[in-house]
């Protein structure tokens, strides 16, 4: 392995021979993403990145801290280079996706600045008169204070009486260390004029619910967040136990208690929020929580073609002065229904009657769901067998909603500023195709227990409704990025409904949630100056308050292909290529969307070789800095369970789908390229407190092949949806004995879902691995335990090993020397990268 002095490093990879069907590449030469990952947290982790423009940003997968100096940090948004080119010509030559990557509300490091408040009073935030951009620290003064110039548009506005200030000789103004607004990326402006409150719902001919109040055309007041909770209790909830699960858990969230693992829990609902519960069946139970009553009556609507809400008082009640009625209630439910005969759950009239009680106002809808609604609006049939459609064009009907009903709910949510989460706790086919889309356009989340147990998933159960319940969320969403002249956004990616080509209506937006945006140019951008981002996100907060969160970007523009690869940020494109790939499931088969992943990879390499390293021979690979763990990634991508080969259950292709369009850019990585541990390797020291600081290190990774393991060893692999213990089939009794409690292999419970709590070196320092992960994520995954060759939960280890060949796709090693090749063809003999096949289908 080579690597050149220039600002723009590169990796060169072997020689390719025409004799030979493989190039000749070194396996130990192969570019390392762990290595990648390392480095970057060696130099920022503990460090402060300053951001203004002209520096490259820490990996998404670093705990860095950043200092607001104008630009927004990186963890509220990523670009997919920090020196954009400065024409469409230049952008096709590097062939590198303009994308950006905003997650407005990220959660922040303790030690980081909370993000500023800002009230401008009744006249609300300065905005541009002709692009109606926010005021930022990027726009300039003129007129001696009197007017501003927009960043975005160049158009020069007027300023307030009551916003004035003088200027100082260097044109700034004299009050900027007092303005937030013009010193930091991201602030909450507080707007209380009318002209901001959420706007109605576009018109319908005919309403999917009954209401003796007309449907209202004015713009929705500000309110606090109102939650409903409706309960699935047919007979396949009551079997399971997920009914018990979910309302033992709903309790213990709402008022505190003890977990079944012994943990306390806070109670951890909105405080100043009210919530309502439903149960459903083949008909829908609302019931009066008035706080006057210590038992809530229920009242029985069994009409579902023609829902309606039969109370107004005591529907939505404050937990705490009704807690009498809702713990009795949440008791009493899982007996009430023990001897159920009904095995349905319409699952869309419990949505549309959430819709109709939460109308006018906006609220959370959160589902617990156990069957495949059958019955009522949006009925659905039991699932055809689909390995009939794999390699058909008819393969992209799996990704879409098999009933306009759950669409139609899904955008009528959304407009009234309602998001839906969904807890699916079942043991057949639920189409996730169908009823998801309800949650993926509202900005809600699914949440997936196929086969559930209580005693294996009632504990990951808790941990996800409270990091749902307690997660920085707001709702009655309108997003809008803006660009400066001569930029422009062409797509969205994301959990939305598209209400225009430049709003996005948002149903609920939580500090999880991430949206991604396609850039274009209309026009060559000048290399003297800055282009710039701004995303707003007009929101209601949990209390009830109107805002608008800004986040602002500064980017320099290049004439030059060097410094576009020099300023690359792979966090960012890869994100952009999962997500893009994620939303053509609707429109193309899977095999072309991977065709055109590897293809992606290869023309960006191919960009940085006739752009930056033309010289080099046409037979060495040549990886540039800022792109070398870029292959290993875009195979990652073609191996996640929604592109993957083999045959995978609807539902499961479905739930990963939603769940990568929303991920934040680091969780992204962390599920494509899922964390390795050697944990039979700790040092003694890793992962305990210092005595003297008492911080601790955590160790480093490893890369995901079985080529690195031992079959004496103990291995930790976490991909942020599920972690798993491999226990090698030499392992020394001392060893399990120190983590697991037993000293027998055939002792070991496969069964396991929590570490013993052992007083040993080594359980102390993988339990402080777990928390330290747990408190990154605000929530704890499913666990397996798993033994060579003796459990068959063992193929889902291995296909987590990104670099093998497993998931019906080659390994690492084989996929490089695809790229090659590639591009080998096209430098020698001038042909296209699409236009190899035979490549694809090489033997490898």
């Amino acid at each position: 392995m080579q690597t050149d002095t220039s600002h723009n490093r590169r990796t060169v990879l072997g020689n390719l021979t025409k004799e030979r069907l493989r190039p000749r590449i070194d396996p130990s030469q192969m570019p390392s993403p762990i290595d990648v990952i390392e480095s970057d947290k060696e130099k920022w982790e503990g460090n402060l990145f300053m951001t203004l423009p002209g520096n490259n940003p820490p990996l998404s997968t670093s705990d860095f801290t950043a200092f607001d100096q104008g630009n927004s940090s990186p963890k509220h948004v990523r670009v997919s280079t920090w020196n954009l080119p400065s024409s469409s010509h230049l952008a096709k030559e590097c062939d590198i996706p303009l994308a950006a990557v905003f997650q407005p509300f990220a959660d922040l490091d303790p030690r980081e600045e909370s993000i500023p408040v800002v009230d401008c009073g009744d006249s609300g935030p300065p905005r541009c008169e002709e692009c109606r951009g926010y005021i930022n620290p990027w726009c300039a003064w003129t007129a001696g204070g009197w007017r501003w110039k927009c960043n975005l548009c160049g158009h020069e506005t007027q300023v307030l009486p009551d916003y004035f200030c003088n200027l100082d000789a260097n044109l700034t103004r004299i009050d900027l260390p007092n303005r937030p607004e013009l010193n930091k990326g991201t602030v909450d402006f507080v707007v209380s004029g009318k002209e901001y409150w959420a706007p109605p719902p576009l018109p319908r001919m005919n309403s999917s619910y009954f209401s003796i109040d007309p449907p209202s055309s004015q713009a929705r007041e500000p309110r606090s967040l109102n939650c409903l909770f409706a309960f699935d209790v047919s007979l396949e909830a009551i079997r399971t136990g997920f009914l018990k699960s979910a309302c033992d858990v709903l309790r213990g969230l709402l008022y505190g208690g003890t977990s079944l693992d012994g943990t306390q829990l806070e109670p951890s609902f909105p405080e100043g929020s009210q919530l309502a519960i439903l149960t459903y069946d083949t008909s829908l139970h609302f019931y009066d929580l008035s706080p006057a009553s210590s038992l809530a009556s229920m009242i029985v609507v069994s009409d579902l073609e023609e829902v309606f809400i039969p109370l107004r008082e005591g529907l939505f009640v404050d937990p705490w002065k009704s807690r009498t009625a809702i713990e009795g209630l949440l008791k009493a439910l899982p007996e009430r229904y023990l001897y159920t005969a009904i095995d349905n759950a319409a699952l869309g009239g419990a949505l549309l009657a959430g819709l109709a009680s939460l109308a006018g106002r906006g609220g959370h809808i959160i589902v617990f769901q156990s069957v495949l609604p059958a019955i009522g609006p949006g009925a659905l049939e039991p699932p055809r067998d689909q390995a009939s459609l794999y390699g058909t064009d008819k393969e992209r009907t799996m990704f879409l909603p098999r009933h306009q009903t759950w669409r139609d709910i899904a955008e009528e949510c959304s407009e009234e500023g309602i998001g839906v989460s969904m807890f699916l706790g079942m043991s057949k086919p639920i189409d996730i195709g169908s009823i998801g889309i309800v949650s993926s356009t509202t900005g809600g989340e699914l949440f997936f227990h196929p086969r559930f147990n209580p005693a294996r998933d009632q504990h990951v159960l808790t941990s996800q409704l409270r990091r749902l319940l307690t997660r920085t969320t707001v709702y009655n969403c309108l997003l809008r990025v803006r660009c400066s002249n001569g930029l422009r956004i062409s797509n969205y990616y994301g959990n939305f409904h598209e209400r225009s080509v430049s709003d996005l209506d948002i149903g609920i937006l939580d500090s999880d949630k991430a949206i991604s945006v396609h850039i274009e140019h209309s026009r060559k951008l000048d290399a003297r100056e800055y282009a710039f981002l701004q995303c707003a996100v007009l929101h209601t907060t949990p209390d009830g308050q109107r805002r608008v969160r800004t986040c602002n970007l500064a980017l320099q523009v290049a004439d030059l292909a060097a410094n576009v690869f020099r300023y690359a940020d792979m966090d960012a494109v890869v994100c952009h290529l999962a997500r893009e790939s994620m939303s053509k499931l609707t429109s193309r088969r899977m095999a072309h969307i991977r065709e055109e992943l590897t293809d992606r990879c290869s023309s960006i390499l191919l960009g940085y070789r006739r752009n930056c390293a033309a010289a080099t021979a046409a037979s060495q690979l040549i990886i540039p800095e800022a792109f070398r763990a870029l292959p290993v990634y875009t195979l990652a991508i073609t191996k996640c369970k929604p592109l993957k080969g083999r045959n995978v259950s609807a539902d499961v292709r479905n739930y990963h789908a939603q769940k990568i369009l929303s991920m934040s850019v680091r969780a992204t990585m962390q599920h494509l390229y899922p964390r390795l541990l050697a944990l039979h390797d700790l040092s003694d020291d890793t992962a305990l407190p210092d005595p003297t600081t008492g911080q601790m290190s955590f160790p480093s990774l490893m890369r995901n092949s079985h080529t690195y393991m031992e079959a004496h060893g103990v291995y930790l692999i976490d991909n942020e949806d599920l972690m798993i213990f491999w226990v090698g089939s030499s392992v020394s009794p001392q060893l399990l004995l120190d983590l697991f409690g037993v000293d027998d292999l055939l002792a070991l419970d496969p069964n396991t879902i929590q570490l013993p709590v052992l007083h040993t070196r080594l359980s102390a320092q993988v339990r402080n691995i777990l928390t330290h992960r747990h408190v990154q994520r605000g929530r704890t995954p499913k666990m397996l335990l798993v033994r060579q060759d003796m459990d068959g939960t063992e193929i889902e280890f291995s296909d987590m090993l990104v670099e093998d060949q497993n998931n019906a796709a080659m390994s690492y090693l084989d996929f490089l020397c695809l790229i090659h090749k590639q591009i080998d063809a096209v430098l020698t003999n001038g042909e296209s990268l699409s236009g190899g096949p035979s490549l694809r289908g090489s033997p490898w």
